[in-house]
């Protein structure tokens, strides 16, 4: 394995990224003055909070306290650990990533080794189990029934391409043939969900006689497979466990193909198989994904409304489509802010998406979709269908049923209309009672505590610093204050030597130097704070609190020297030391 990611190379990757054009690509962002601003992503809220600086190149919430530079805003938005993170902000810059010498311990060189190869071997394992799918689409005996297939459900060989789709015969070892070399290889296969441990230590394929449809995460890269078989046999469609790299709670299928379609994506709509995904491509309607099998989770519409703001669910008709729709609204209502919408269309009996869009086509597909049913309808017509009331009390039971409901949602304007059409719908029509179910219905505020932060001379160096790291070359050697002895002046040394061994450094590329560390938790707090030293007086301000650290300093120590004095306790050393003191 390579070393770790270069030093150089994040300073560079930081230097050349913009946080503002990075950020804007996944939440718009509006001017305001200097500075840009959006309702946070981290958490929910009503007036925008999030601020993202093109001078700092760093992001902070005052809502939530969420900050960082651009590879943390990739890690915190995409949920990639850092080495993703870097490698997807070099792709986004059109940079390759350099690594340098591994100079760990042995022991720990081999067990980053075992890690970094066992994900890379995964990553490329299922790669080629991709290519192979595909492949025996084209070679395979039997693949005259596979492409009659597909072309029987409308689909064309770009499509079919596009998806990566490809074919299995229904053979046990059809694909450990190809990949199963050694008992080693037999566990890998094992592990990624490809093969299942048979008897007498035989593994065999999971997948057998299918269409197989590769699984691809943020990144591109295959992680699973969903197979779906030619005839009516039991299950129809399979997918792919839990493994170590592929997690179906938190992945989508046709995310990555839908954005690589769409530059700038405005909807997106989830159904529930593969093959309607496919299916909508094939017909112009390359925004949709699927939920791999799952009830929608909450970790799925996070990614979904990170990615549009608009979110349609497509389900069946039936009592099924409409309770999974309930689980998806209630799995949603946290995330539901204004500007962003959860909307539902139900497709009629004995009719699916594929189905739908192929009779229909594009433009019959999309206008249902331009009158999909609003969040709030769904909720009040399911609410009232599964619980029929007739009389005024019976509705006014039905109240304390509906509000926890509601009271999942942050607030919003679409929240407060929830309140007054519940109170409609339920026959409240006391003022009163509005004003008492307007209170119970009031979300509480999240605030984090802003301290004021206490002005010292250390602090406010250290802020100047990270805004305006030239300044470190005005103050010479360090030496002067290695003596001191105030709070923070290791970290303030530490900074500094970092600025003065750079002198190119920008600040997220100093934040980066102290990433995971406690100091740079410190720091980043520090970056956040609004000290109202203008650019042009940076320096000047930087060494006044230098030299009153010193001064400090020098009246302390000469207050303990006369306080020895006087108790006759100094030496000939402290007294010349005093002496100097005086003198000065």
């Amino acid at each position: 394995m390579a070393g770790r990611i270069s030093r150089q190379f994040i300073d560079d990757l930081l230097n050349r990224a913009d946080i503002v054009e990075l950020v804007d690509s996944r939440v718009p962002l509006k001017k305001a003055g200097k500075n840009h601003q959006a309702c946070c992503p981290f958490h929910n809220e009503k007036s925008p909070s999030f601020t993202v600086s093109q001078d700092k190149q760093f992001y902070h919430c005052f809502g939530c306290g969420e900050h960082g530079n651009a590879i943390s805003f990739l890690m915190e938005f995409d949920r990639l650990d850092f080495v993703d993170a870097v490698e997807e902000l070099a792709s986004h810059c059109g940079m390759e990533v350099v690594r340098e010498e591994n100079t760990a311990s042995p022991a720990e060189q081999r067990r980053q080794q075992k890690i970094y190869q066992q994900k890379q071997d995964d990553y490329e394992l299922m790669s080629q189990i991709s290519r192979f799918y595909q492949q025996q689409l084209k070679v395979a005996s039997d693949k005259e029934t596979a492409i009659e297939y597909l072309k029987g459900r409308g689909l064309s060989g770009e499509v079919v391409k596009r998806f990566g789709i490809g074919y299995i015969s229904d053979a046990w070892d059809g694909m450990m043939n190809t990949f199963s070399r050694n008992g080693q290889a037999n566990q890998q296969l094992i592990d990624l969900g490809m093969a299942i441990s048979g008897d007498k230590q035989r593994p065999y394929d999971r997948f057998r006689g299918r269409i197989m449809f590769p699984i691809s995460d943020k990144r591109g890269r295959v992680i699973g497979f969903g197979g779906r078989v030619l005839g009516d046999e039991k299950p129809k469609y399979l997918n792919s466990p839990e493994t170590r790299i592929y997690h179906k709670g938190q992945e989508l299928y046709g995310l990555h193909e839908a954005k690589q379609a769409n530059k700038k994506l405005k909807r997106l709509i989830v159904v529930e198989g593969y093959m309607d995904v496919v299916a909508l491509a094939q017909h112009g309607v390359d925004y949709a994904v699927a939920s791999l099998g799952t009830a929608t989770t909450f970790e799925q519409l996070q990614t979904l409304f990170r990615t549009v703001p608009d979110v349609i669910c497509c389900y069946d008709g039936d009592r099924a489509g409409r309770d999974a729709a309930w689980r998806a609204m209630e799995n949603a209502l946290p995330l539901i802010r204004d500007g962003f919408s959860l909307k539902f269309v139900f497709i009629p009996d004995d009719e699916d998406p594929d189905s739908l869009i192929r009779e229909q086509g594009q433009q019959a597909f999309e206008t249902l979709l331009d009158h999909a049913m609003p969040l709030s309808k769904f909720i009040f017509d399911k609410f009232l269908e599964d619980n029929p009331a007739s009389s005024t009390e019976e509705k006014v039971a039905l109240i304390d049923k509906l509000q926890p409901y509601i009271q999942k949602m942050p607030d919003s304007i679409l929240r407060n209309a929830m309140i007054d059409e519940m109170a409609s719908r339920f026959s409240v029509t006391s003022e009163k009672r509005m004003i008492e179910l307007r209170k119970l219905n009031a979300s509480p505020e999240k605030k984090v505590s802003q301290k004021r932060t206490k002005v010292t001379p250390v602090r406010l160096a250290l802020a100047l610093l990270l805004e305006h790291p030239h300044i470190a070359n005005s103050l010479g050697e360090l030496s002067v204050l290695k003596p001191l002895t105030a709070p923070g002046i290791p970290l303030l040394i530490q900074v500094l030597s970092v600025c003065q061994n750079n002198p190119d450094i920008k600040s997220p590329q100093l934040l980066e130097y102290f990433r995971g560390t406690e100091q740079g938790s410190q720091l980043a707090k520090l970056m956040c704070w609004q000290h109202h030293v203008e650019a042009d007086a940076a320096t000047d301000v930087f060494l006044d609190s230098i030299e009153k650290l010193l001064n400090n300093f020098v009246e302390q120590r000469a207050e303990v020297l006369l306080q020895k004095a006087r108790t006759g306790q100094m030496t000939a050393e402290e007294k010349q030391e005093l002496q100097a003191i005086l003198n000065a």
